[in-house]
């Protein structure tokens, strides 16, 4: 039966590499398949990481501006939870 092979596929060294080749590919634990699983889950990550720093540069910003004068606490209050004086009227113009 091995002489039916041709001769490249008869020697030692060829074999070893095809079974080692074999091996990373499917059988170890740190295969191709799991290590494009996790640098797939990497970059969503990372993805998520650079969403949750905008929304906190986001968040800063509205601590800044409360905690500063009282103009400025009065405008995010107005702006942001629609509060007003006790003589005003608010309109909301929705934008579609």
């Amino acid at each position: 039966m091995l002489k039916k092979l041709p001769k490249a596929f008869r020697n030692f060294y060829v074999i070893a590499t095809a079974i080692f080749f074999v091996w990373m590919l499917a059988l170890d634990s740190n295969n191709l398949i799991a290590r494009y699983q996790l640098s797939s889950k990497l970059s969503s990550l990372e993805d998520e990481k650079e969403y949750y720093e905008d929304k906190i540069k986001e968040v800063q910003k509205d601590h800044d501006e409360l905690f500063g004068d009282k103009e400025s606490i009065e405008k995010f209050a107005r702006e942001k939870y629609l509060m007003k004086k006790e003589t005003e009227d608010i309109f909301v113009i929705v934008e579609e």
